[in-house]
């Protein structure tokens, strides 16, 4: 019972964090705190509403996260496929951008905004949209995907669409933009 107790703490403290986040610009432990005090609440001994939260790094002005988004993503984390065409495309799975973005913007959120199946039922098309959130500003960008109904090979064919649209997604915001650039080259 006692775990739970402090991972309701722990809880609380992130969550009263989010919410005062723009209204302090105190770092992770103020000088002027005592030893005592920086050690109860580093265990979050005390009320969440008291409780010195860790600030410096969670959140950042956008310009920075798109700025952080916009390096080129390291050929070690790609993947590719070769499409029944013979063309043979590089891309970032999905699970990847999103640790990206949980790293570089950890207050990040996603959703899909609709899933729609073609008339004659051949194919879906996802959208989705990602939303950054910085300590100044926030942006999102929407982008779509679509797959073929009769595909079922590794996963539904909406979960290939909102994987697609969610690379999509990203990339209007940076985050691999530069595997489209290697395309047209």
């Amino acid at each position: 019972m006692a775990a739970k107790i402090s991972i309701s703490k722990i809880a609380q403290a992130y969550c009263f964090h989010l919410r005062a986040r723009r209204f302090s610009s105190k770092p992770y432990y103020s000088s002027s705190s005592s030893s005592k005090s920086q050690r109860q609440d580093s265990n979050f001994g005390s009320d969440a509403d008291e409780a010195v939260v860790p600030t410096a790094g969670i959140s950042k002005p956008l310009f920075e996260i798109l700025k952080d988004l916009n390096k080129k993503i390291p050929e070690s984390l790609l993947k590719s496929r070769t499409e029944s065409s013979g063309f043979s495309i590089r891309y970032v799975p999905w699970h990847v951008l999103n640790r990206i973005l949980n790293l570089h913007a950890p207050e990040w959120s996603g959703e899909v905004r609709s899933i729609t199946y073609s008339a004659d039922g051949n194919s879906v098309s996802v959208v989705y949209r990602v939303t950054l959130y910085g300590t100044d500003a926030e942006i999102f960008r929407e982008a779509t995907g679509s797959a073929s109904a009769s595909d079922t090979s590794y996963g539904s064919p909406v979960q290939k669409a909102e994987a697609m649209a969610f690379r999509r997604a990203c990339a209007r915001l940076g985050l691999g933009l530069h595997l489209y650039h290697e395309e047209l080259e």
